[in-house]
């Protein structure tokens, strides 16, 4: 039965019975619910305060600017017929022909802008057919008369022609008074949704403020004061008090979370007495475990170095067989003699690795400063004739000294170079490089050759003992001398891998701590 599942006791308020996990779902939804509210109707409000802040700033100011721009161009118009009309220079028409270029661009942009606008186009085609009349009437025959003769025309429709523009200018400023209106209207509603904006969100402020004060004091006596309680009676149990019992307190999954810590602190009471027999027996079983091991080690040793006698004795017989009946028996017998001569060598090899792995942390574990770079020129005098046949070239970056032993990391420099050399690709010059560097207090040590690599899938099975990937026809070996690697390293508390290459071949890394680990005095046998 969980928290969230507790029984209701009849006649008991539901409320009681509520666990913390329902008042916060119950707390969280009616807050969000509110403030989704909240929130929506601010939405709408800034939706609102945007429509009518771009229709203000895109339609009505332009249209109401570009209906005074219209004006200005009709009148430029007027002024440039009259002085026409008045002296008969061409000269005076320029205000006349800009006041025709200022309004159609006027015209054309009011068109735009009150697309949208029935009255606003029934006002622009008002203004615009009086001021065709006002044109057909006197602009357009003045301005088309030659210079001298315009006067006569003027004069005569002079009283007309004024009446016309009159007429026109009564139309733009009806036209003006009803923008202006607009704008003004827009302005006031821009105030108001600006102002049901600022109410809406000083709501969602206020409702933030009273929702965190009602979290904090909900927190607080639902579950901060019952589990400071609950924490003082756990404290004392912890302490070594296990008859106190625990008190039950608050929403109903932390009464039954009180409830299942005192059953715990029953349970606790009861497992004392028996835990120090368990812990006893456990000792037993990890001393018995060491000991086993130590044997089995042990076991290991003698059963690979009690074997070496009778193995020699079986190879050395077997080779003089080979030797001095070689040609004198059929040619099966010349088979089974080397059947049993290859046996008998490939047995006292591995019988020889196996007892050098075994001996691996027990023996000759002299702890001291070893000169990397000497021991590798050792390693590489003693392999000098195979680097020799495969043609090998060996580069190497300066390696340090570190603490450990020079035997067993000679054996680790000895099958790393050997095994780089012996897994060559057919078909170009072997190139070996060694490399070193220190990185976060260890030195990082990479075997990088061109050889025939190793497959992704099998870079761990390369450290187990035994395990071979090619047969022994094709590269000879025993199959542990990566294990024995592994052993070295980790002996000396590193760690050794197959890293990826990009290029064909293998990088074996491995890592040497830069400060000497712990002295291990271990038995030598």
């Amino acid at each position: 039965m969980t928290a969230e599942h507790v029984p209701v006791v009849p006649g008991t308020h539901s409320l009681a019975n509520w666990t913390t996990r329902r008042w916060l779902r119950v707390g969280v939804s009616a807050s969000l619910t509110l403030l989704a509210l909240l929130s929506a109707l601010g939405v709408w409000a800034m939706g609102w305060a945007t429509s009518i802040s771009n229709d203000l700033v895109n339609t009505r100011s332009p249209a109401l600017t570009n209906s005074v721009r219209l004006e200005t161009a009709l009148v430029n118009q007027e002024t440039g017929v009259r002085g026409y009309g008045l002296t008969g220079e061409r000269q005076f028409l320029e205000p006349y022909r800009q006041g025709l270029a200022d309004e159609k661009t006027a015209v054309d942009r009011l068109h735009r802008l009150l697309s949208g606008d029935a009255r606003g186009q029934a006002d622009l085609r008002v203004v615009l057919g009086r001021a065709r009349t006002w044109q057909q009437l006197i602009a357009t025959p003045v301005s088309g008369a030659p210079a001298g003769a315009p006067v006569p025309i003027a004069t005569d429709r002079a009283a007309e022609g004024k009446a016309a523009f009159d007429h026109l200018r009564q139309a733009m400023t009806a036209q003006q008074s009803r923008l202006l209106d607009a704008r003004t209207s827009a302005v006031s509603d821009l105030d108001r949704a600006q102002t049901l904006c600022d109410w809406v969100f000083a709501a969602v402020a206020l409702v933030i403020v009273l929702l965190a004060v009602a979290v904090f004091e909900g927190l607080r006596r639902g579950i901060s004061e019952p589990l400071t309680r609950l924490s003082n009676d756990a404290g004392r149990v912890t302490r070594g008090d296990f008859t106190h019992r625990i008190t039950a307190s608050g929403p109903a999954d932390l009464r039954k979370l009180s409830a299942d810590i005192d059953a715990m602190r029953s349970r606790l009471a009861d497992e004392l007495a028996t835990s120090e027999y368990t812990r006893q027996l456990l000792d037993e079983q990890a001393a018995d475990l060491k000991r086993s091991n130590e044997e089995l080690e042990q076991f290991a040793y003698i059963a690979s170095h009690d074997l070496q006698e009778p193995l020699r004795k079986v190879s050395s017989f077997t080779q003089l067989l080979q030797r001095r009946y070689s040609g004198q028996l059929d040619e099966r017998a010349d088979q089974y003699i080397g059947y049993a001569v290859d046996g008998a060598n490939r047995m006292q090899v591995l019988i020889s690795d196996l007892l050098s792995f075994s001996r691996i942390g027990r023996v000759l574990d002299n702890r001291d400063t070893v000169d990397l770079d000497t021991l590798l020129d050792n390693t590489l005098d003693t392999l000098s004739i195979a680097i020799e046949e495969a043609g090998a070239r060996i580069t190497r970056d300066d390696l340090p000294a570190v603490a450990g032993d020079s035997t067993q990391l000679g054996m680790l420099w000895q099958n790393l170079i050997s095994n780089a050399v012996k897994f060559r690709a057919p078909d170009r010059t072997p190139e070996i490089h060694v490399s070193a560097a220190e990185e976060d207090g260890v030195w990082r040590f990479s075997v990088t050759d061109n050889g025939i690599g190793i497959d992704p899938d099998y870079a761990d099975r390369v450290f187990v003992i035994f395990q071979r990937l090619h047969t022994k026809d094709r590269y000879p070996g025993s199959g542990i001398g990566l294990a024995m690697c592994k052993k070295v390293v980790e002996h000396h508390g590193g760690t050794i891998a197959v890293a990826p290459l990009s290029t064909p071949g293998t990088r074996i890394t491995f890592t040497l701590p830069s400060t000497p680990p712990p002295a291990q005095h271990l038995p030598v046998t």
